[in-house]
């Protein structure tokens, strides 16, 4: 369980970093609203939602097992750049690729780190 937390805090970290996200998703978050933001965070995901959630959680731990290292060793700032836009493209695919949305895996990831009953959900699916 702390493992996927902390997965998911750092998997959100980097496709959040990543200006490749932005240009991706540039025309869905004209119509997508951050739940934190509005505070109405869903909480309510059904349970093929959350399966491909963890289905795409595990690509994700792969991914960023294979980079962080990489990224953490990097001295020269461009090329950590170029690493964690890398990593962020392989995360993005690998969501896409499972038949989610960026910003469903976002606002599950953050419900999971933040509502209880979100996390227990995942949990017991797992």
């Amino acid at each position: 369980m702390k493992t996927l937390m902390t997965s998911v805090a750092v998997s959100m970290a980097l496709l959040a970093s990543g200006p490749a996200l932005a240009a991706d998703t540039q025309s869905q978050s004209q119509e997508y609203q951050n739940p934190a933001a509005t505070g109405t965070q869903k909480t309510d995901y059904s349970d093929k939602e959350l399966k491909q959630f963890i289905k795409v959680q595990k690509d994700i731990s792969s991914i960023r097992e294979e980079y962080i290292p990489q990224i953490k060793k990097e001295d020269d700032k461009s090329e950590v750049r170029k690493l964690q836009i890398e990593a962020n493209d392989k995360m993005v695919a690998a969501i896409q690729d499972k038949g989610m949305d960026i910003p469903t895996y976002n606002a599950i990831a953050k419900a999971y780190q933040s509502q209880p009953k979100v996390r227990h959900r995942v949990e017991a699916l797992m």
